[in-house]
């Protein structure tokens, strides 16, 4: 098979047709939907109950598991797709109609392989309306770590190869339910693993209120070390400078001290504690200055 469109859900039963029906317009049929089901409580059983036995073109493979968050079902998902794509396709969103035929193009179009874990499109809050920024022409050949140099930010539509995806396993952490997915792309893109970035719309997205977007700086601080894991590698992959380490471990600690004390923060750091007191201070006084100019 070619592609897995993979989609972790959670309570999310009152929204996800919109991405089932997306799939059933899909232009391009050789594909599977794999759906890991993170403990919902709500009627998405039911809805995959029915959705299974309708005559669909595509398979549909539905999990329930326990709740563990996101990059838990990920982890889960890659070792059980049978796509040799891998396309994260979240339960709020949808596919514009031709956007799996267009991912099996632009993977035809890659003439060393070797060097790339996938491709990518950009995401739009409608077709014209894109999220972030974009470049000009047909594509970029760019790390993750380099997009920025390319003028490709914000989140984009990443399809990887499963067999390289499932060497870049999540941290999974005792007692946290979160950790960035850029901590496993940026670790791929770290290895030189390049992406070739593609400039049109393939899916669309919404920030719903009850989404990971919008609560963002409330999941950093519900799971610390998850967030700690990210920034120290932000810092060693980036090679910051002093004063950009600095500045790190202060948004660090703004991001966790509503549940983290000075201390324990610092240990997830795993940094002296008079070092984050030092960031921290630094960064308080010239807030101060910037304030009273």
């Amino acid at each position: 098979m070619k592609i897995t469109v993979f989609t972790p859900t959670f309570n999310r039963g009152y929204i996800i047709e919109k991405l089932y029906r997306s799939l059933q317009q899909q232009t391009y049929q050789d594909f599977e939907w794999l759906v890991i089901d993170d403990g919902s409580t709500d009627n998405t059983e039911e809805l995959f109950k029915a959705w299974s036995s309708e005559n669909n073109f595509f398979p549909i493979r539905y999990y329930k598991i326990k709740n563990g968050g996101k990059h838990r079902a990920i982890n889960k998902a890659t070792d059980i797709a049978n796509g040799e794509l891998f396309f994260i396709v979240d339960s709020d969103d949808y596919l514009v109609k031709d956007a799996l035929e267009s991912i099996n193009n632009w993977e035809k179009s890659l003439q060393t392989k070797e060097s790339f874990c996938g491709l990518s499109g950009n995401r739009g809050r409608t077709h014209t309306d894109i999220i972030g920024e974009t470049f000009q022409g047909e594509y970029k050949d760019a790390t993750s770590l380099e997009r920025n140099q390319h003028n490709i930010t914000g989140d984009k539509a990443e399809v990887f190869y499963t067999n390289i995806l499932r060497m870049y396993k999540f941290d999974e952490i005792e007692n946290e339910k979160f950790i960035t997915e850029a901590t496993v792309w940026d670790r791929m893109a770290y290895d030189g693993y390049k992406i070739r970035w593609f400039n049109k719309t393939i899916y669309i997205c919404d920030y719903l209120e009850d989404g990971l977007t919008k609560n963002i700086a409330e999941v950093f601080s519900k799971n610390p070390m998850g967030t700690a894991v990210y920034i120290n590698q932000q810092i060693r992959f980036n090679n910051y400078s002093l004063k950009s380490r600095l500045s790190n471990y202060n948004l660090y600690y703004n991001f966790v001290k509503r549940s983290t004390g000075l201390s324990q923060a610092a240990k997830y750091l795993d940094i002296k504690p008079l070092t984050l007191l030092t960031a921290i201070f630094l960064f308080k006084c010239k807030n101060l200055l910037m304030n009273n100019k």
